[in-house]
């Protein structure tokens, strides 16, 4: 099986680039680079997250499998009285993520490497925002979902971005299983946001 962004520590060579971008209203340059997800340019599912996403004020924030951190460097921008918690298992990924809170100005974060939600056992978030790492599988895809009901408050929500034909419609199953209400806020070229309430 070819390497995928889903791993460790990325053996493919570095290729970095900037990123340009602007999201809800806010300009933002990231750094990207081989081996991490979606290093072209901030994708589809994870721009219509961003432009659904509900934020209390001053809200503790999850971001599982950040990436070069697009979602949760977004979701600190727009709470600066909150904090966002940024997990990947992806090495370089975690370093960019750190490197592009830093050059953004974005201080309200903390970057952990994280096979899910490992690095943060016992704590609790206020909101957890998810593009899962489909090329992993359903099974971690289900899991992230499992230990995300386990790490969200009473009253607080997850936020999921997942392709009909990646499996939406399971998805909104097995989260119909773990949350007491489930609903999909949006739905834009194939892509369905769920926001699963505790």
């Amino acid at each position: 099986m070819s390497e995928h962004y889903y791993s460790n520590s990325p053996s493919v060579g570095h290729d970095r680039r900037v990123l340009e971008t602007e999201l809800r209203g806010h300009s933002l340059r990231f750094i990207s680079d081989a081996g991490v997800f979606s290093r072209d340019g901030v994708d589809y599912g994870s721009r219509v997250l961003i432009e659904a996403m509900e934020l209390p004020v001053g809200a503790n924030i999850l971001d599982v499998g950040c990436g070069y951190g697009p979602i949760g460097l977004v979701a600190a921008r727009l709470n600066p009285s909150g904090h966002v918690t940024m997990l990947d298992i992806n090495e370089r990924a975690v370093q960019l993520s750190k490197e592009n809170a830093s050059n953004n100005g974005i201080k309200n974060v903390t970057v952990m490497q994280s096979d899910r939600l490992e690095a943060v056992q016992g704590r609790q978030f206020d909101v957890i925002l998810t593009n899962p790492p489909i090329r992993a599988g359903k099974q971690t895809v289900h899991s992230i979902f499992e230990q995300a009901a386990v790490h969200v408050k009473e009253g607080g929500t997850l936020w999921v971005v997942i392709q009909k034909k990646q499996g939406a419609p399971s998805a909104r199953a097995k989260l119909e299983e773990l949350f007491s209400q489930v609903e999909e806020v949006t739905k834009d070229k194939g892509y369905r946001i769920f926001k699963a309430s505790k």
